[in-house]
């Protein structure tokens, strides 16, 4: 069963220029891991984030480095979840999580699924 879906997208020039003017921003976000990617990869995994929190009921207290977008070998993402998004996910009964994301044409995006078992 379906319990959540999320889509965010996010212009990746403006999303740069955010960065750049907000030092330490990056730090927040992203995971050491996530941060060595370059700016399209990162403005998706953060539309991944934002896509997660919105398909959990965007609740409040959640923490940006407990929701971190890892590759599998064949290049498939995926989210590692821990604390309060754990937690939130464990509290809706998910059972599993599905990620696309995409960049192209300056827009990066990222839809999520959580379903049930």
């Amino acid at each position: 069963m379906i319990l959540g879906v999320g889509i965010d997208v996010v212009d990746i020039e403006r999303f740069g220029e955010s960065l750049e003017r907000t030092p330490g921003l990056v730090g927040r976000i992203f995971t050491p891991a996530e941060a060595s990617r370059p700016l399209a990869s990162l403005a998706a995994r953060f539309a991944a984030k934002e896509a997660l929190a919105k398909a959990l009921g965007a609740p409040s207290g959640m923490h940006w480095h407990d929701a971190e977008v890892v590759s599998e070998s064949s290049g498939r993402p995926l989210f590692e979840v821990r604390g309060s998004v754990a937690a939130r996910a464990a509290e809706l009964g998910v059972s599993s999580v599905h990620l696309s994301l995409s960049h192209d044409a300056g827009i990066a995006s990222a839809v999520v699924v959580l379903e049930s078992a």
